[in-house]
């Protein structure tokens, strides 16, 4: 028999669901696994250990991904199944165990509701990379001896600090030091919004634009922080184990703060119910809602908890 483990859409809730994938694979260690991601974390789960099958999710009108995934998975019985996105799959195909992820409570990190599917506290992110993955990051980093992280991007204007922001905070860091360079990462059609700091930090910048997430999570763990709006590459970073530093406005920090010791939030001095608990108040067209966080407030921050690097 094998394993099927269902997981999101979003990179950053695929990110923190992969402790469980992890867990499933010490369980079983005689199973291969069967992936299915939806397009945009797909490639996380590229270099699996035991990976049998890694099945693409592409919404479909009347939820026909689903039925197209059902036709894959149905003909056989399965050692385990875990469908992170709680749909009713699991009931509907044979297997001898089958773990519910729980609804998440209001007060309990994104991690700790996943790992209560399997009776666990906190099944901490694992991320898995191949040879290609590593080879790219080191031929994209080069020979810099020294640089931070930079991710400046985020699938909602509303999370989004302003990118002169972020640059005027990477040269705050790396101040005189010609030696310490600043890799930016983003997805392909991101680079435009990462552009300010292209132009200011100039032969500074360590180009990690486009290419992939996998790359991205060896580049960042070769660097010395990471510093990110909430987004998936910030969970990239968290999981690599580098010192992680999330901006946090109009999202929920409970829920999704940097998982592990290395992380640290610095939010708006607004709360999330302030920026979005008003009559007013839009997601269709917030505009950006991280306005109030200064680069002063920021950089502080980082010094308090990590004296060496601000």
């Amino acid at each position: 028999m094998a394993l099927l483990f269902v997981t999101s859409n979003r990179i950053g809730d695929a990110v923190l669901s992969t402790g469980l994938l992890n867990r499933l694979l010490e369980t079983y260690p005689d199973d291969g696994v069967f992936v299915a991601a939806g397009g945009p974390s797909a490639a996380l789960f590229e270099a699996v250990p035991r990976l049998l099958d890694l099945h693409v999710m592409t919404k479909q009108k009347n939820g026909g991904h689903w039925f197209d995934l059902w036709r894959k998975v149905a003909g056989q019985r399965w050692r385990a199944v875990i469908d992170v996105r709680r749909s009713a799959l699991p009931w509907t195909i044979l297997a001898a165990n089958r773990f519910v992820v729980p609804k998440a409570g209001d007060d309990e990190h994104r991690v700790e509701s996943l790992s209560r599917a399997l009776g666990s506290t906190a099944l901490s992110p694992t991320l898995w990379t191949n040879d290609t993955h590593e080879q790219t990051a080191n031929r994209v980093v080069g020979k810099a001896s020294s640089f931070i992280t930079i991710a400046p991007t985020a699938n909602w204007i509303g999370k989004t600090w302003p990118a002169d922001r972020f640059a005027e905070l990477a040269q705050r860091l790396t101040g005189d030091d010609e030696q310490k360079q600043v890799l930016i990462v983003g997805a392909d059609h991101e680079r435009e919004m990462a552009m300010p700091l292209f132009e200011r930090l100039g032969d500074r910048v360590i180009d990690g634009i486009g290419i992939g997430l996998l790359e991205s999570y060896a580049a960042i763990r070769r660097g010395e922080v990471f510093i990110g709006n909430d987004s998936g590459l910030m969970h990239l970073a968290a999981a690599s184990g580098v010192p992680t530093v999330g901006l946090f406005g109009p999202s929920n920090d409970r829920h999704y703060a940097p998982w592990g010791d290395n992380g640290l939030v610095v939010r708006t001095p607004e709360s999330l119910q302030d920026l979005i608990g008003g009559p007013d108040y839009d997601w269709r067209n917030p505009g950006c809602m991280m306005e109030s966080l200064t680069v002063d407030a920021v950089q502080a921050a980082i010094h308090a908890r990590w004296p060496k690097l601000a």
